[in-house]
């Protein structure tokens, strides 16, 4: 596996945006036979061809086959090897990613670096699903204004819509990152795009929902697991921030949904109205009584 990441690692560093293109193919190939559970060599073998001549073949693949229930993966040597991998600065994939946004946004906005983009910010989406580690590098300032970057209106609907939901991987079960997101003005960024006369519909609807997420009370890190990390999470003391280096833990406060509510006011007006919905249909399972 690391032999795979070394490759992919080595395109995702190029300025070239036939190169990067091949390393975010490569970093698919890899992660499909963990997440899809009727992944063969054949599969395999079409992505990987599909890497040099388009995504068309590999998308009709992909959508053949059915995803694992996150659950189910910490019982998978490949996902458990993967995992371990990503412990260690040298082949943490989300800080390629990262480095990898960084670079596309040097680049003038085209159709073709603005996919480049959505597929970075795609892929880095999943890896902060599958190694919830990771998302402590969005507790650094930096980091986190380049997903914020991403919401101005110089971008197009489609990158805006990707970021909303890396930002919401960023932030779950993140107290740290969400303290992070609010001292950048991201709430300010965020309600920005949700006011903004040139934002389409869908790109609203992208910016409610993560509203919902954003207003959600929060847990304390460390005060509840879930199936996935069971027996693969690390401790806080060993989690990796941007330089490599380990993050000590501190207590980190944590908000209730009324107090991001008086923040959320400063920008918004019908926050009463996002709460109440919010009470009444239950998203996400939420209690807020």
């Amino acid at each position: 596996m690391e032999s795979l990441l070394s490759l992919s690692f080595d395109y995702l560093s190029s300025n070239d945006g036939v190169e990067i293109r091949k390393g975010l193919r490569q970093l698919e190939g890899l992660l499909a036979p963990i997440c899809l559970s009727r992944y063969n060599t054949s599969s395999a073998a079409q992505d990987r061809q599909s890497s040099v001549v388009g995504s068309g073949a590999s998308n009709q693949a992909s959508s053949n086959q059915s995803t694992k229930e996150l659950s189910s993966l910490k019982g998978d040597p490949a996902f458990r090897e993967l995992f371990k991998l990503q412990e260690g600065f040298e082949w943490n994939v989300a800080t390629r990613l990262i480095l990898t946004l960084e670079r596309l946004l040097s680049h003038p906005s085209t159709g073709h670096y603005d996919l480049l983009l959505v597929s970075t910010l795609d892929t880095l989406h999943g890896m902060l699903l599958l190694h919830p580690p990771s998302r402590s590098l969005f507790a650094r300032e930096v980091y986190m204004n380049l997903l914020l970057d991403l919401l101005e209106p110089t971008n197009c609907p489609a990158i805006q819509s990707s970021a909303l939901l890396t930002l919401v991987t960023a932030l779950l079960g993140e107290p740290r990152n969400v303290r992070c997101f609010e001292a950048v003005d991201g709430i300010l960024a965020v309600t920005s795009l949700l006011k903004g006369r040139e934002t389409g519909r869908e790109v609203k609807m992208r910016t409610v929902e993560f509203l919902y997420f954003y207003l959600m009370p929060e847990t304390p890190q460390g005060a509840k697991g879930n199936g996935l990390n069971s027996g693969l999470q690390r401790s806080p003391s060993k989690r990796l921030n941007g330089k490599g280096t380990p993050v000590h833990p501190k207590e980190v406060e944590t908000k209730t949904t009324e107090e991001k509510q008086g923040l959320l006011g400063r920008h918004l007006s019908n926050v009463e109205d996002l709460v109440e919905d919010l009470r009444e249909s239950n998203v996400f399972g939420a209690n807020l009584v």
